[in-house]
């Protein structure tokens, strides 16, 4: 039996997830997280065998969450199940070691043959993402970003500014100094040259940190 961990910030995605998988004599599910900072000390608790990960979460975004996951956790099994593709994010999700990608306009099925063929050990990826890779491969350019200058605290931190949390809270969140997260935040600002919260926020969206509105 796999032990499994669901994280997935939109409460009815992850209830049916859990009534769908939880009677399934292949999965033991171990846990569930509805946001990236909790995904993964969650993750660091249980050792999972195979993640179901929403690529976009508060606080901490999927990409992000995975990689932190596999530096402890390197032999992790992780399905990527989102409603939001782009060749950036594909990229990205697999640089970062994800195993496959579900898009949720897939059925049922499709998403438990895609966590059966990664838990198993293979690649899967449905119908539309794989229409992805195949542009992708057809046209590279599509699938690149400019290199990104910031640490991954900074772009934690500039994420959670994106998302409109002050910087006390922000500072509650990541168990930092206010004075650390000012810090932070000027040094990310000087480095993408931006010097306000609403060009923070649309450099977040246009590097897939957040979005405008979040698909089921």
């Amino acid at each position: 039996m796999k032990r499994l961990v669901l994280i997935e910030d939109q409460t009815a995605v992850r209830e049916m997830l859990v009534a769908i998988l939880g009677s399934d004599t292949l999965y033991q599910i171990v846990g569930q997280a509805g946001d990236g900072q909790a995904g993964v000390q969650l993750c660091l608790d249980t050792s999972p065998d195979v993640i179901i990960l929403d690529a976009k979460l508060p606080g901490l975004n999927g990409v992000d969450v995975l990689r932190r996951v596999r530096k402890k956790l390197p032999a992790v099994r992780t399905l990527v199940f989102s409603g939001y593709e782009n060749p950036v994010l594909l990229r990205e999700m697999l640089a970062a070691g994800a195993n496959g990608f579900v898009e949720k306009t897939a059925g049922l099925a499709e998403l438990k043959q895609g966590l059966d063929t990664v838990a198993g050990g293979g690649d899967y990826f449905g119908p539309g993402i794989t229409k992805l890779l195949l542009s992708v491969a057809a046209n590279p350019a599509r699938s690149s970003a400019p290199a990104d200058p910031l640490t991954a605290r900074e772009r934690e931190i500039l994420q959670l500014v994106a998302e409109s949390h002050s910087t006390r809270e922000i500072a509650e969140k990541l168990g930092l100094s206010s004075k650390t997260v000012d810090n932070h935040r000027t040094n990310l600002m000087r480095k993408l040259n931006l010097h306000d919260v609403a060009s923070l926020t649309r450099h977040a969206l246009d590097v897939g940190l957040i979005q405008t509105g979040k698909p089921v």
